[in-house]
Order: structure tokens, then sequence, then C-alpha cells
């Protein structure tokens, strides 16, 4: 098959950091479902590990997919050839930007219905990530209406997490107040569902003193926790509860949320497929709803930009785009 290979110690930019090679056909194992991709979509995990890679190391990338089910293993069940499934796949195996890719089937659902592949490839990554963080990590109850009198700030939410986050939040019955520095991002995070928009490029907790609220049980943070490390401290209520994603680029000071007794949360979207926790299978079933409230027309899909290609080039400028950081919505890769 061909798949699209990233070379470690270039730069995006640099001529053979992408290449097309032709590699061996996968084979299923027992849990697995072999799937002939028809679409990826291109997340800040798949730039991380492009720059971490060591020199000369080369690797297929992508985690989201979709696609139609080819084979299944013998351990799989739930599906079968034919079925056109979505997931985010795992970093510790070969990714999906390839003609066919395997991917567990308990970390796989059926794809949403009445989106097209390029829509559909969009969701997966960041929906887990922002289902996991609100509902798993930072305690929100996942029902309809369930979290009324609940406030949840989404740090960087016209982002492709923080463009879920909101939606699942506000399905949920909270209260979301979502951060965005430019106009356009401002209007998206209102048009998903946020009820106040802060800029995160000014004093935060000021702004939200200055809306009538004094502080928020729940704050998702998205990118950049170091810049916004003192503010969350400051906007966080006692005894709440702020989850992160992002690495910082050095050592925090965690002691600035002691007197408020704030628990810090991590979330890893990989980590039940990497340490195939016992409950990895809610990762299926956490898609699975998702495609629910996608084909409900609940949950608004988040395709922002759609390249066309499993070509290097194609993914170069794909990853180019997502290191610019002025991404609004998810771009997706459509081979």
């Amino acid at each position: 098959m061909q798949a699209v290979m990233a070379k470690g110690g270039l730069s995006a930019e640099a001529s053979g950091a992408f290449f097309l090679a032709e590699v061996p056909d996968p084979v299923p194992g027992p849990w697995d479902l072999l799937v002939r991709v028809a679409a990826v979509s291109v997340n800040p995990v798949d730039t991380k590990v492009h720059e971490r890679m060591a020199p000369g190391e080369e690797h297929i990338l992508g985690y989201d997919a979709v696609g139609t089910v080819a084979a299944v293993g013998e351990a799989a069940t739930g599906f079968a050839p034919g079925d056109r499934v979505y997931y985010a796949g795992d970093v510790t195996r070969p990714g999906s930007d390839a003609a066919l890719h395997l991917v567990d089937a308990r970390i796989a659902a059926r794809a949403p219905q009445t989106l097209d592949e390029a829509a559909a490839a969009a969701m997966p990554l960041t929906s887990l990530t922002a289902y996991e963080a609100l509902f798993d990590r930072l305690g929100l109850t996942d029902a309809a209406g369930a979290n009324a009198g609940r406030e949840v700030l989404v740090v960087g939410g016209a982002g492709g997490v923080g463009s879920i986050a909101i939606q699942l939040a506000a399905w949920a019955g909270a209260r979301v107040i979502a951060t965005a520095s430019r106009p356009e991002s401002a209007a998206w995070c209102r048009e998903l569902g946020a009820h106040l928009v802060l800029d995160h490029t000014k004093d935060m907790p000021a702004a939200l003193r200055a809306s009538g609220i004094s502080d928020v049980g729940a704050i998702f943070c998205t990118t950049h926790m170091e810049t916004h490390w003192q503010a969350m401290a400051a906007m966080i209520a006692p005894q709440g509860a702020v989850c992160l994603i992002d690495d910082p680029s050095g050592p925090l000071d965690i002691t600035v949320f002691k007197s408020r007794c704030a628990s810090i949360r991590w979330e890893f979207m990989f980590c039940r497929s990497m340490y195939k926790t016992a409950d990895m299978a809610r990762q299926g079933g956490i898609l699975a709803r998702v495609a629910a409230l996608l084909d409900s027309g609940i949950v608004r899909p988040t395709l922002g930009k759609t390249r066309h290609g499993l070509d290097p080039a194609v993914f170069a400028k794909a990853h180019i785009a997502q290191r610019s950081g002025r991404m609004v919505g998810k771009q997706v890769v459509v081979f």
C-alpha cells in the first residue's frame, strides 16, 4: 500500500520532510479492524510527534480517520466488512496517513451517517479529548441539561478541541465561557454556544469579574497553559478543577492553586489505548454517542479546511498551517 512517511530532523517546510512510500499491507490482529482510509485530519499531536522524531527516523503519522472496514480480527465484535467507521487511533501504532490502517475495534465506532468523509474525519480525536476532559476528568454529567447552574471556562475555544468542548458543555446544560483573541474566533465560539467570550491576551480575571462572575468551578485549558497559569489560579472557584492537555514549556508553580484546594487533572486521549486500560472500550462508546449527537444536529462538525490527496506536499502544507496557531476549526485531507 501507499503511505505518506514523515522524516525526523526536518521541519515541515524542508524538502523531504514528507515522502510517499510503498509499504506492506497491514495484517489485522485479533482485536483489529483493517480500514480502507478515505480521509484523515491533522492535529497538534501530528506536528508534535514529527518535531520529536530523531533525525532520519521515518514514521507514518495520522490518528484521526474515517474509512470502510476491509477485514475484522477474530476477537473484534460489533463490526463487519463494509461498515463505515471513524476513530482517533493509537499513538503507539503506525498512523493513518496511508491507504490501509489498523485500529483496535474497541476504540472505533460507526461514522456519523449525516457527515461526508471530510466532516467525519475532523471529529474523533477532538471529540474524545473534549468529552473525556469534561465528563471523565472535570466531573460534569454527560446527559442533556444535567449540569444546570454549573459554569465551565474553555481556554482556547476556537481550536479543534475547544470547538467541541463548547458544544458538549452547552448540550450538558453548563454555562460556557470561552476565550478567543480575534473577532472571527470569538464569533465562532458564540456560534457554537458560548455564553461569554473573554480575550485571553488581556486580563481575563478582571474581564470575568466585570461580567458579574467571580469565579468558575471548572476550567478546561486547551492550549498554552503556562501563559494562562496565573489567570486560571485567579479564576478557579474554591474546590474547583482544572483540566490540562498541552505540555508546559517549563516548570510551573502548582502552589498558586493551593489556597483554593483546586484539583489539577490531565487529559491525554491516547491513555486508554496506550495502556490497554480495562475501560478502553469507553472510547468506542463515546464516539458512538458523539455520532448520534452529530446526526441529530445537536453538535455541529468543526471542519475548517479540506485538502485533497495522499500527497506529501499536501501533508506538508497541513502541518505548516497547524503550527501557525491560527487555525479555526479542523483541517482534513481526503484521499
